[in-house]
């Protein structure tokens, strides 16, 4: 008897309009080039964080938010990093665009839902002013943020074939 894939939802977060912002976009994007693992479903939220709040009551086993992080060290730096179930609210600051995780996670256990294990996939930021397109150095992470993301999806027990 084989097991049920787990169910593991890819967030993607981030304004397109305010550069290094859309980091999460672009990653999101080159995942889901690919194919991905069953029970995974990939959804580019933008700046919507009560419909990533509303997504959360429908049960995950794991949650992946792909992010910019504040510009604290090395612009183009990933990190990757788990949200504590019982404080989500002690998470770091992570974005410069009002969709807050902590509000999101806020706004999930208001609506009587229980926040997933969570992994932030985060990279830190060189220019978040008004323009499209992602800074050199920020551009140059999202491959290798890409693979972080398979790399905890691994983690979180996804295995390798097309969702179906």
């Amino acid at each position: 008897m084989t097991s049920a894939p787990p169910r593991v939802l890819l967030a993607g977060i981030g304004n397109i309009f305010l550069g290094d912002d859309g980091f999460g976009p672009a990653v999101l994007k080159a995942v889901v080039g690919g194919p991905l693992p069953a029970g995974v479903r990939a959804v580019d939220y933008g700046i919507r964080g009560m419909h990533l709040a509303y997504d959360l009551l429908d049960g995950w086993d794991g949650l992946i938010l792909v992010d910019a992080v504040p510009d604290r060290g090395t612009p183009g730096a990933v990190r990757a990093f788990e949200v504590g179930r019982e404080h989500p609210d002690t998470a770091p600051q992570l974005d410069a665009h009002g969709m807050d995780p902590a509000s999101v996670f806020a706004s999930l256990a208001a609506l009587g839902g229980t926040l997933p294990r969570t992994v932030v996939v985060g990279c830190q930021v060189r220019d978040v002013d008004e323009g499209i397109g992602l800074s050199a150095p920020v551009a140059r992470a999202v491959p290798d943020a890409a693979d972080v993301v398979r790399a905890v999806l691994a983690d979180f027990g996804a295995g390798v074939g097309v969702e179906g």
